[in-house]
């Protein structure tokens, strides 16, 4: 593993594959020099890539250049921002960058890396010969550990993953999870011998012919073979493409900072009326309640409790025993059998949900006040403080991915309610929360302005 030398100051549109071909050979007419071999992997800096191409706007525009590279900002923290970019990469500032490069000026990331590391590949290899493996780096941050370190964000010709799985190790044991990130390796490897100040932009990394793709045709036969994005036929996002290292998002479980993730929480919960038959798993429940009894309370009380019905039986002998009371109220007011079986129906959301959570508001701790107007106010107190904990509640379904809706009519039945659950006679139910897997996407919700709600004095 060696840093190419010779490469001078890179412009916009400079030929950079003339660039690396002239620094290859003249330094192969040096003694001892070893050039560039079929199975070698060059390691390339994408700043200079991103000069060749012209990727380069003043300095003061560094915050518009971050605003349209960012299509999702992951964490913020003062004026850092961690950000997801139009590229899929999750870094921050969106690699707009203002090292090496002159001043008054900052670097976007190439246009396209996976398409700029098949051009070098393949100028390579009509110049000088040579069937190599090409990498463009950037330097990221990484969650969980201090510092930085290069990785692979354009590839052409080489298997940036290693996929062990099936294998086993030296003890015979099966290889389940092991999914070897070779890309990034080599781009940290590769760094080593570049250096960040140095003036050594491009590393050859030699040895490791294993890792290189078997090509598909060469020169002018294999660019026919790309695709738009410049993704020739024998790469792709599972074989030699950079965005391959790209996780996906549904399976990336560090998808957002923790302020995000608790707004994003709050615009997740939405009341879900329809269940699939996929069980719920009772530990995320816990978890919610957990989650659940953070909210505030007075007096230092714990006002709130959770009747967590897992079985079938509890939850239909709870449903049928509220649909008489509910039904018996109805008769009473008068209304027709149509009208009551149409509206005994609204109860199907929490018949049919694979999981019912009771919430129970005690008031074990309140004071007693001697007139009616404190000891109301006294009682609202509990109640709004319950509120916060079944919010707190329905969020944290939301961020175990389980959908929710909360119905209020155990309320209206709360002998009943106390009666078929065994409740303690201090327990006031307050509503019932249906939990399950989604059946369907929720609904775009409208739009809300704060400002709608909001009294300024």
């Amino acid at each position: 593993m060696w840093a190419l030398p010779g490469i001078p100051e890179v412009r916009p549109g400079d030929d950079l594959v003339k660039l690396i071909v002239n620094a290859v050979t003249s330094a192969g007419a040096a003694p001892g020099s070893p050039g560039l071999a079929d199975g070698d992997v060059l390691i390339v800096t994408s700043k200079i890539v991103s000069k060749a191409e012209g990727r380069i706007v003043r300095a003061d525009d560094r915050e518009a250049a971050i605003n349209a590279e960012t299509v999702r900002v992951v964490a913020r923290r003062g004026p850092a921002r961690i950000v997801e970019s139009r590229h899929g990469f999750v870094m921050a500032a969106a690699g707009v960058d203002a090292s090496n490069t002159p001043k008054g000026t900052v670097l976007l990331l190439p246009e396209d890396p996976d398409a700029s590391a098949l051009r070098i590949r393949e100028g390579v290899r009509d110049a000088l010969g040579a069937d190599v493996g090409v990498l463009v780096t950037d330097t990221f941050g990484r969650p969980w550990r201090e510092g930085q370190t290069d990785v692979a964000i354009g590839a052409a010709g080489v298997r940036v993953l290693e996929d062990l799985r099936g294998g086993l190790d030296t003890f015979g044991n099966p290889l389940g999870v092991t999914v070897t990130a070779v890309g990034d390796e080599l781009a940290a490897a590769g760094e080593l011998v570049k250096g960040k100040a140095d003036g050594f932009p491009v590393a050859v990394v030699r040895g490791l012919p294993q890792h290189l793709l078997q090509r598909q045709g060469t020169g002018q036969a294999a660019r026919r073979g790309a695709d738009a994005s410049g993704e020739s036929a024998e790469r792709g996002p599972a074989a030699g493409s950079a965005r391959a290292l790209v996780r996906d998002a549904a399976q990336d479980m560090f998808r957002l900072g923790t302020s995000e993730a608790v707004r994003e929480a709050l615009a997740l919960r939405r009341t879900v009326r329809e269940f699939t038959s996929e069980p719920v798993d009772g530990g995320s429940v816990r978890r919610a309640v957990d989650a659940a009894v953070t909210a505030p309370a007075p007096h230092h009380t714990t006002p709130w409790r959770f009747v967590l019905l897992e079985s079938p039986q509890s939850r239909l002998r709870l449903l049928d025993a509220m649909r008489e009371k509910w039904v018996a109220d109805l008769r009473a007011d008068g209304k027709s059998e149509e009208s009551i079986a149409k509206r005994v129906r609204r109860g199907d959301v929490l018949r049919n949900a694979p999981y019912l959570v009771v919430p129970c508001l005690v008031t074990d701790g309140s004071h007693d006040y001697p007139d009616g107007r404190r000891s109301a106010a006294e009682r609202e107190m509990f109640v709004v403080a319950c509120g916060a904990g079944i919010q707190n509640f329905l969020v944290a379904l939301a961020g175990e991915q389980l959908g929710s809706a909360w119905v209020s009519s155990t309320m209206f039945c709360r002998d009943v309610v106390r009666d078929v659950l065994e409740l303690p006679g201090d327990w006031d139910p307050m509503g019932a929360v249906a939990v399950g897997h989604a059946a369907a996407p929720p609904r775009q919700r409208p739009p809300r302005s704060g400002d709608d709600f909001t009294e300024v004095r």
